[in-house]
């Protein structure tokens, strides 16, 4: 996971708990999670559409 370690972790969630406060790491966990989740579902839905849009341009070849 890009060579970070425990210690590396706890440092970074050291900082971010002072910076922020105890209080705000709710809110700010919650969106983030909302914000991955909703890059998954983008993903999701343009893996989706991408074959729909190779047939759609094979047709408009072939005519």
């Amino acid at each position: 996971m890009f060579g970070l370690g425990l210690p590396e972790l706890l440092v970074i969630l050291f900082i971010i708990l002072i910076i922020f406060g105890a209080g705000k790491l709710p809110q700010i966990g919650e969106g983030l999670g909302k914000g991955i989740s909703n890059f998954k579902r983008s993903l999701k839905q343009d893996d989706e559409d991408s074959p729909n849009q190779e047939k759609d341009n094979t047709q408009k070849d072939e005519s």
